[in-house]
């Protein structure tokens, strides 16, 4: 689907994706032109979907996260999936197996935020029950 060089340009891309094209076309032993070529063809084929700010430790490590395990009543899925998306502290929410149907990475200023928060989604339609466990610690990140 993608070549070497499109790995190498979307790896230096994550690691940097403000990184000047001429610097990745010096990273990458290839012309400007070449890489602004292969940046455009990425974007259409949507293999990079868009750029985004990736917030600092200074912040985050004075966030509280929490995974929040939700189970939904089958005929309000597509609705509930709906209200979660538009609560904007919900970083990330997957569809799962088991006796849970989604998780929810949330992220609040204050464990007083995160309560609210936790009210919010419990009271969501079609949220029988959720259950929820705070991050203490980040051992790695990928």
């Amino acid at each position: 689907m993608i070549s070497k060089e499109d790995e190498r340009l979307l790896a230096l891309l994550k690691n940097n994706a403000r990184i000047s094209v001429s610097d990745l076309a010096r990273a990458l032993d290839l012309s400007r032109s070449t890489v602004q070529t292969r940046i455009a063809r990425l974007e259409q084929t949507g293999v990079i979907k868009g750029y985004g700010v990736e917030l600092g430790d200074t912040y985050t490590s004075h966030l509280v996260s929490a995974h929040v395990a939700i189970k939904v009543k089958q005929k309000f899925t597509t609705k509930t999936n709906v209200e979660l998306k538009k609560m904007h502290m919900i970083s990330e929410l997957y569809a799962i197996s088991g006796e849970y149907d989604l998780i929810a990475v949330v992220q609040a200023q204050t464990t007083e935020q995160l309560s609210h928060l936790l009210d919010d989604i419990g009271n969501l339609d079609g949220v029988e029950r959720t259950t929820s466990s705070v991050i203490l610690e980040t051992k790695f990140k990928r």
